[in-house]
């Protein structure tokens, strides 16, 4: 790849990830993708619960970020054909080595004797080596931690929303990047996911840990409960010793 288009490729990629940032983006790029045809703009407003206006403003971000094509609705009828959307297929060459990858490692980690706690020790690990660290002598509080994981769950592809409700902390993740794996084997993709909040909040040095993780509560949706180191430690003493 020359300088050019490595630039342009860096550009797009740079697009997509903003375009993503935004919740209700994300959960109309994955409302295309399960439709498997595709829609309108009304069709989508109904299916996120959006106005019509809005989601044509969002389909105009993620056009421009090369993540939906448009274009005229066939139709023999008379009159001015809609416009339909439909997303750009996620495989290309590199990424799909990526997923190839990724699920020789999880069949093989299910395979194992203990996979949930291999897995999520793998995710602990990167979790801590991942996160944005704080200054020397720099005192991080649960609302800061959480912001910064927030911050790299938003990196890695997640689409995170942090919320504090009824006194639980929360992070609603809206995006799997690996959700064809977390269907198939959710035993060592969610321990992972798991692991690298884990990790991550365990670098930073506050008391909250994450203590488990609620795989698609929606179809396009997970859910990580916060809580106390102390009950995360309990849960994994009563966890079985491998074999």
């Amino acid at each position: 790849m020359n300088h050019r288009n490595k630039d342009r490729a860096e550009a797009q990629s740079l697009l997509a990830h903003r375009a993503l940032a935004e919740v209700s983006r994300v959960r109309i790029l994955e409302e295309l993708r399960r439709a498997g045809r595709p829609l309108v703009t009304v069709e989508l407003a109904e299916r996120v619960g959006l106005h019509h206006n809005t989601v044509r403003a969002h389909l105009e971000v993620l056009q421009e970020a090369g993540l939906v094509t448009a274009e005229p609705e066939k139709r023999v009828a008379p009159g001015r054909p809609r416009i339909v959307y439909r997303p750009v297929p996620e495989a290309d060459d590199e990424r799909t080595g990526y997923r190839l990858l990724a699920g020789i490692l999880t069949s093989y980690l299910a395979a194992s004797p203990n996979p949930g706690l291999a897995a999520e020790e793998a995710g602990r690990a990167w979790g801590r080596y991942l996160v944005e660290r704080p200054q020397p002598f720099q005192r991080v509080d649960s609302g800061d931690a959480i912001a910064r994981v927030s911050r790299l769950l938003e990196e890695l592809g997640f689409a995170p929303e942090p919320v504090v409700e009824e006194g639980e902390d929360r992070i609603l993740l809206h995006r799997c990047p690996f959700r064809d794996l977390a269907v198939r084997h959710p035993e060592v993709t969610c321990a992972v996911h798991l692991g690298l909040i884990e990790g991550a909040l365990a670098e930073l040095g506050v008391r909250l840990a994450a203590t488990r993780i609620d795989p698609f509560v929606e179809p396009s949706l997970c859910v990580a409960h916060l809580g106390g180191r102390e009950e995360v430690a309990a849960g994994r003493d009563r966890r079985p010793a491998r074999a």
